[in-house]
């Protein structure tokens, strides 16, 4: 090789690997985002059979911890956001719904989540989704709602081979069936894909990087 583009080479890989100033630090976050985006993402979303393998949870909608006081629109006292203790608070909902406590403790992710968690996705197959399944699926229009909705099935309906899902933040005292939302009528072609497992806190990794990146387009 010649020796000025090796010495190139090697200032470029010092510069990346063992300089510590602010803009190697940049370069670094910017080789990381790339490849997470296009290799890592990619590979997760091909072996998971889904086009959205991983989501960072934004909000509270499905947290079982008190929000500002609030869980399911009520203030109760004495609240331990246990899974009997929420069951207590916001239970109602659910049985109108002919969902028990006993169904409930035997749904994934009973327990809720937090936001800045970091749900990992499998494939969206309808036929292998029940009602107290998480789901994640986009708004009637993502370009006024981007950000992907991650909520629990209380719900389903099939006619013939169309699959029709209703789902309800644990946290949130009803459905969201606003024209933008419009979760009590989901379809397949919304569904981005189903919650296998969660990763407490690592989300927030993505939500800080992508707040840095937006103060740049402002």
């Amino acid at each position: 090789m010649d020796p000025k583009k090796s010495n190139i080479l090697k200032k470029i890989w010092q510069f990346i690997w063992e300089d510590n100033s602010v803009w190697s630090w940049i370069v670094n976050i910017i080789i990381a985002f790339v490849i997470i985006k296009f290799l890592v993402y990619p590979g997760l979303g091909l072996l998971l059979d889904t086009h959205y393998p991983i989501v960072a949870v934004i909000s509270s909608s499905m947290d079982h911890d008190l929000s500002n006081g609030e869980v399911c629109g009520k203030y109760p006292v004495n609240y331990n956001g246990k899974l009997a203790d929420f069951w207590r608070v916001c239970g109602d909902w659910y049985t109108e719904q002919d969902i028990t406590f006993e169904q409930f403790q035997e749904f994934p992710l009973k327990n809720g989540f937090k936001k800045g968690d970091l749900i990992v996705l499998k494939g969206k197959n309808p036929k292998i989704i029940n009602i107290g399944d998480i789901i994640v699926f986009q708004a009637v229009d993502p370009r006024i709602k981007p950000e992907p909705i991650i909520h629990r099935i209380v719900e389903t309906t099939q006619n013939n081979d169309q699959y029709t899902f209703q789902t309800k933040g644990d946290h949130n005292k009803d459905q969201i069936d606003d024209f933008i939302v419009k979760e009590t009528r989901i379809g397949t072609e919304r569904l981005l894909g189903k919650a296998w497992f969660r990763i407490p806190y690592l989300g927030y990794v993505k939500i800080l990087f992508v707040d840095f990146i937006n103060l740049f387009r402002r």
